[in-house]
């Protein structure tokens, strides 16, 4: 047993063993079929802690001849398939982490070495008698040994796209790991499967397509394999029986990814709220940076800033899904935000519409409340780093909505209302949807936020409703134009808040019980801003 070369199945068994274990094993029954075919080359693309390294733990486990791993399969739904005992641990199995491998090199050629050197340490361990001509030519060695022992190799590589992630801007060192995983394992009659797993596609990074002779099994075209990373809706149901928990809760924050028929949830998400007493929380928010979220948030056209108010307002949004995209291209591209969004697992796709140039015509939307406090929690950081708003500002809304303070929180929109304004310049063109967000990244958890924008005439209302009857309502009336004097914007502020009474917007409030309404009147010009309260 070694650790790259015929590894063991302690990672497999420690899940096998775990509180919650979900059988995935039927995966096996596909690629068994696919052997030594031209279909021997998978790579599962879906977003981080959605059971990739699971289900790679697994295939390991199964193929590697450096253990024994019966007891681990034999009362599992792979021990039904007639090849069973015929493929098990009888691979000569290498099983690569590239992220392992990358938090320990300075850089991509570095990374390669490391690799090369590691794999052929234990290669000599296990061939002593054969002669290598090359010690560090890992392809041509691991031709010569099919040739002289006529065992074939299992190649399963984990997080295979970190390279991309992490050396987003720089091409050269992209392409040189290219052409290191090409030659590795392409047209290799002695590879009888390669599996690869990660969060990016695989299929073109420019004009570079090293690995086009991999089937893709995407976030946008799961295939064969939908059900087998990710949970079902019936593996849910099961869990929710066996654990005595919520299964519309679980619904509510943890589902929505659509794959093909397949109705999927996010594993990590699922074991994690069983696991402590059915409590609904975002735990996909601690388990790695949202880099995607934060560069998107970054370059951030109006028109992206207004999709994203929409998709938290729960509208659908109609997008372009580009299956190539890479991860350097958000920069050269904004509109490929929404590919990457989708293949990290920020948005899901109702409906879609092959198109002919491969692409898909698609309706997005956010999937989950999980995800939904992702963004909220990313908008938050990004308006802080920006200036938009400030920690103190963000705080007593935060300690106001708790303590149930009328008066704090009024005197805290107030100073986030005029910061924002102030920051964004209430004449530019996107302002508004900027304000919005920031609005539902601080208070959407309490409230919905309801907007009504009357184009061209300078002014908006924006209706807070209540989640719950201890909060209080919130109305308030924005006026805009261009080159006012201090005492004219203190007026044009008054006619703002005279106006809620005056038009009765708190009318809807009051149907629904809600009496105690907070109203603001906002005046701005430029980046002077006036706010008055009743």
């Amino acid at each position: 047993m070694g650790i790259y070369l015929n590894p063991g199945n302690a990672a497999f068994s420690e899940a096998v063993h775990s509180q919650i274990y979900v059988d995935k094993t039927e995966l096996i029954s596909y690629t068994n079929s696919v052997l030594a075919t031209n279909q021997k080359n998978i790579c599962v693309s879906r977003p981080r802690r959605f059971g990739k390294s699971i289900t790679a733990n697994m295939l390991a486990a199964y193929y590697s001849k450096g253990c024994q791993s019966d007891t681990l399969f034999k009362d599992r739904k792979i021990s039904c398939s007639k090849d069973y005992k015929k493929y098990l641990n009888t691979y000569t199995t290498i099983f690569l982490n590239i992220q392992e491998f990358l938090s320990r090199s300075s850089n991509v050629e570095e990374l390669i070495q490391r690799i090369r050197r590691s794999l052929m340490r234990e290669i000599r361990r296990e061939y002593p008698t054969i002669d290598f001509y090359d010690e560090l030519d890992l392809t041509e060695n691991m031709k010569e040994i099919y040739a002289e022992t006529n065992e074939p190799f299992i190649i399963i590589i984990d997080e295979w796209d970190c390279i991309f992630r992490e050396y987003a801007e720089d091409k050269a060192a992209q392409e040189r790991y290219l052409d290191f995983l090409r030659d590795f394992l392409k047209d290799k009659a002695h590879i009888h499967l390669a599996y690869m797993t990660g969060i990016l596609p695989i299929k073109k990074y420019g004009t570079h397509s090293a690995l086009n002779m991999f089937d893709e099994f995407s976030m946008a075209n799961p295939g064969v394999l939908a059900q087998y990373v990710g949970f079902t809706e019936n593996e849910v149901r099961c869990l929710c029986s066996d654990y005595q928990m919520d299964l519309a809760e679980i619904k509510e924050w943890y589902d929505g990814y659509l794959f093909g028929n397949e109705e999927i949830y996010n594993p990590w998400s699922v074991i994690n709220y069983i696991s402590k007493g059915g409590i609904p929380q975002a735990y996909w928010v601690n388990t790695g940076k949202n880099e995607i979220l934060e560069d998107v948030l970054e370059i951030a056209t109006d028109d992206i800033t207004e999709r994203l108010y929409a998709l938290l307002q729960g509208e659908p949004v109609i997008a372009r899904i580009d299956q190539n995209v890479v991860y350097r291209s958000i920069a050269e591209d904004p509109a490929n935000i929404y590919s990457l969004l989708l293949v990290a697992g920020y948005l899901k796709t109702p409906r879609k519409d092959l198109q002919a140039d491969g692409s898909y015509l698609c309706e997005i939307s956010i999937p989950n409340r999980e995800i939904a406090a992702v963004y909220k929690n990313e908008i938050l950081s990004h308006l802080l780093q920006i200036g938009a708003i400030t920690r103190t500002t963000a705080n007593k809304i935060a300690e106001s909505l708790y303590a149930n303070d009328y008066k704090k929180l009024q005197a805290a929109i107030s100073e986030y209302m005029d910061k924002s304004i102030s920051f964004y310049d209430g004449g530019a063109e996107g302002f508004y949807h900027g304000l919005m967000l920031g609005l539902i990244a601080l208070m959407d958890n309490q409230y919905k936020i309801k907007s009504n924008r009357e184009s061209g005439d300078g002014r908006y209302d924006i209706s807070l409703i209540p989640r719950e009857n201890r909060y209080p309502g919130i109305i308030l009336e924005l006026k805009w134009k261009n080159g006012l004097s201090a005492d004219s914007l203190d007026t044009f502020a008054d006619e703002a808040l005279t106006q809620i009474d005056n038009m009765r917007y708190n009318s809807e409030m009051k149907q629904e019980g809600i009496n105690d309404i907070l109203k603001f009147g906002i005046a701005f010009s430029g980046k002077k801003v006036r706010v008055k309260t009743k």
